[in-house]
């Protein structure tokens, strides 16, 4: 395995097989994302008040509610074998950084990215508006809400681009990786936490880009809920069913503890009074995670489409191209098939015609040249969905293409520039009229309380809600109220300000960044008309994928590599990004800066630090061989060996998947070579029963010349500390040589008991065990 870095800092992994890659993902994303992947993982499961405090007691308390980690340990059980192994191996790999990390973990941190980009916050907003001021003010504001993207990509022939949109968030929401073994070689944005590349890769000879499809697939009901001596039970379209109860407690720091109420009914979880939330991934426990190795192995756009096909939620548009010119538009995902009402507001659950039916709408597929996705209304997206982004932004997308504007000025493209007195006094003149529209007596009713959760504000704030469609609000009232003046004579860019949303806990410094661009524009760089010229909702990524040479592909992200705001990647991309510019996609491995993957470190007290790398067959031969061409080595049975013959051995090895080898270090020092296998995939195994969790290892430690006393007392408790880490080892396996009486006594002493005599072959054996709970009992 090995990790290397470009100028940036942006990891380019490569290792022998595809679950030796998962792991290394995940160290590489212990490294450079730990916090961030910590405050996910505590998000998902609903404990980031408990190191965060009372500011995120709503969001635990929504957490515990809709069942997110329930949702991830349940979908991880019915994925398929492949993919589980897959997640495991990343897990692995995490908790080698000393994060703690589960292998759904990942399912985890993926829905707090997305559990509200769907639509269930503007039904509330809906129905607030039917309820306050009638069924005709609905169309008032049929534009994409706060949960829009704002998002574009367009293909042309050999190219894809574009740049997805959410909220900016510090470390940023997506990871730049390339991710090479011998099975596939891919660049692209992940999500950190989620292995492989989920929306937007190049993969050599195919890549693909997503938006989103602005397609309604949660569903909200209206739940009547009553008490009885069996417990709770609901009104369902059959009569009344029972309930699934229970309650959680939320640990709140510097607080007293929050007990929550968990409510589920046949259609979903209880998420506010008496709402309960229905997606396609809790009703089936599939968040579509066995669509993303295959989309790895991908190298057509038919791969891509096959792979896409399991894809569940959010709802995406697919742009895909590959190197023999095809190119494909889909639509993927789950979208439940219903009533049409159960898009615009809350539902009875009681009432029969608002169930789902058995099957999923059909997805759309079909063949382009070019195609242009700005979350618009279109042919392969109208069926599924009902706000839709106004057109303005894909016209002007291909207005620029068919005049070859070049990708990067597409993406900076506004009417608004930063440095405009011009646009100043258009956006000054905008927020005015929003501010004077809030106080009309027409509109009074709707400032009326809504009664939702305070999470839900940005889906339910009628100044938000107002300033964001603005001119369906004017058209609806028959109104244009007039700004007052004087303006401002500011430039845009002086107001509307990079303003991210930081990671709990970070409070970094971010320098001041000037922004030009407004909702309506490609350069969409949002702010809310009349709440906030700030800016904290914008392009997340920007890419130019190159399909005839993968070198002419560039990226960008907005802040850097590195979650800690002490490396020199926190930032470094953030005047790039902000004045349109990529960086260039290195490819040549030679160009790329090869950094040592550290699997594991400890401070041994009065010795150093003891770390363990993947053994390199290549570099690390001689000095192997040196070890075990001693006399008191005999025991590793290479005395006779070569150096190309210890090359040989462990390039083997190397090539793997069930058997590991690590060289050790002392403060930088080489120690020793530490061997782990897999005792099922080893002749050892077919000398006694193996059970599930054996897990076996070999070590050599070898400091001659070195003063360094007691140092098999102190580095063996480590390593065995290092290997039981992981929850699944319940038994740790060694068989020296029968004859190596010095290793066989350290066994026993380090609590291994002792097994039957076992004839390998090339040695005769010991076979000793460590149980996890004598391991545990004894630490």
């Amino acid at each position: 395995m090995k990790l290397y870095r470009d100028a940036h800092g942006i990891p380019h992994l490569r290792a022998g097989s595809v679950l030796d890659l998962a792991w290394l993902q995940g160290r590489v994303t212990a490294i450079d994302r730990g916090r961030q992947i910590t405050v996910e993982r505590l998000r998902a499961e609903g404990r980031l008040a408990s190191v965060a405090g009372v500011s995120e007691l709503g969001w635990d308390r929504f957490a515990r509610r809709v069942r997110l980690d329930d949702t991830a340990r349940r979908s991880f059980a019915e994925l398929d074998v492949s993919t589980r192994q897959w997640l495991e191996a990343y897990a692995d790999g995490v908790r080698a950084g000393g994060i703690e990390w589960h292998p759904w973990s990942s399912l985890g941190v993926f829905q707090v990215q997305h559990i509200l980009f769907g639509t269930f916050g503007n039904k509330l907003w809906r129905a607030h508006v039917e309820r306050t001021l009638g069924a005709d003010a609905l169309g008032w504001f049929a534009i994409e809400g706060p949960g829009g993207s704002g998002s574009n990509a367009w293909t042309v022939p050999g190219q894809i681009a574009g740049d997805p949109h959410r909220l900016l968030e510090l470390p940023g929401v997506y990871q730049q990786i390339r991710l090479a073994c011998p099975a596939f070689d891919v660049a692209g944005l992940t999500f950190p936490g989620v292995p492989g590349v989920q929306h937007f890769g190049h993969a050599g000879s195919v890549a693909w880009a997503i938006t989103n499809a602005m397609a309604d697939y949660q569903d909200l009901y209206i739940e009547e809920l009553r008490a009885t001596g069996t417990g709770l039970q609901a009104r369902g379209a059959n009569g009344w069913e029972p309930v699934v109860t229970h309650q959680e407690t939320i640990l709140v720091r510097d607080e007293d503890p929050v007990v929550v109420d968990v409510i589920e009914t046949a259609r979903g979880p209880v998420i506010d009074g008496n709402l309960s939330l229905r997606t396609p991934a809790r009703s089936a426990f599939d968040l579509g995670f066995d669509a993303l190795l295959p989309l790895l192995h991908a190298s057509t756009v038919d791969d891509v489409a096959d792979a896409l096909s399991r894809w569940v939620e959010p709802v995406n548009s697919v742009l895909t191209a590959d190197s023999t010119g095809r190119a494909l538009q889909l639509t993927v995902g789950r979208v439940p098939q219903r009533d049409g009402r159960n898009r615009l507001v809350p539902v009875p659950a009681w009432e029969p015609r608002y169930a789902w039916k058995p099957e999923w709408a059909p997805m759309f597929r079909a063949p382009v040249t070019s195609a242009v996705n700005a979350n618009d209304r279109r042919p392969d997206t109208a069926p599924y969905g009902v706000d839709f982004a106004p057109p303005a932004r894909a016209r002007r997308i291909r207005e620029l293409l068919s005049l070859g504007v070049p990708h990067e000025s597409i993406h900076m493209d506004t009417a608004l520039p930063a440095d405009s007195v011009d646009a100043g006094h258009r956006m000054a003149r905008q927020a005015a009229v929003a501010r004077a529209v809030c106080d009309l007596p027409a509109l009074r009713p709707l400032f009326e309380p809504s009664g939702h959760d305070p999470l839900f504000a940005p889906w339910t704030d009628p100044r938000a809600r107002i300033g964001i469609a603005l001119d369906g609000v004017l058209a609806g009232l028959g109104v244009d109220p007039a700004a007052p003046d004087p303006l401002p004579d500011t430039p845009w860019g002086d107001r509307h300000l990079l303003y991210p949303l930081q990671l709990p806990g970070l409070d970094a410094v971010v320098p001041q960044i000037r922004l030009g661009g407004s909702a309506g524009c490609v350069l969409n760089t949002s702010s809310v008309p009349g709440v906030s010229d700030l800016c904290w909702r914008g392009p997340v990524a920007r890419y130019v994928w190159d399909l005839t040479d993968r070198r002419h592909s560039r990226w960008i992200v907005p802040f850097g590599a590195s979650d800690d705001p002490s490396s020199p990647h926190f930032l470094d991309q953030l005047p790039l990004w902000a004045s349109g510019e990529l960086v260039r996609l290195v490819t040549d491995w030679e160009q790329l800066t090869e950094e040592p993957v550290i699997v594991f470190s400890e401070k041994l007290p009065g010795l150093g630090e003891l770390t363990m790398v993947p053994l390199d067959p290549a570099a690390h031969a001689p000095i192997v061989h040196a070890w075990v061409i001693r006399e008191r080595n005999r025991f590793w049975g290479m005395g006779q060996h070569t150096v190309q013959d210890v090359e040989e051995i462990y390039g083997f090895v190397d090539g793997l998947d069930s058997h590991h080898a690590y060289l050790l270090a002392l403060d930088d020092g080489p120690i020793g070579v530490f061997q782990t296998y897999e005792p099922s995939q080893d002749p050892v195994g077919e000398c006694y029963d193996v059970r599930p969790g054996d897990f076996g290892l070999h070590l050599l430690l070898d400091a001659e010349g070195r003063d360094l006393p007691h140092l098999t007392s102190a580095v063996f408790p480590a390593l065995l500390r290092h290997l039981f880490a992981e929850p699944s080892r319940r038994r740790i396996i060694a068989e020296p040589d029968i004859r190596n009486e010095r290793m066989i006594a350290r066994l026993q002493r380090e609590g291994f008991d002792l097994g039957p005599e076992i004839d390998l072959g090339h040695k005769r054996a010991r076979l000793t065990f460590l149980d996890r709970d004598r391991f545990e009992a004894g630490s």
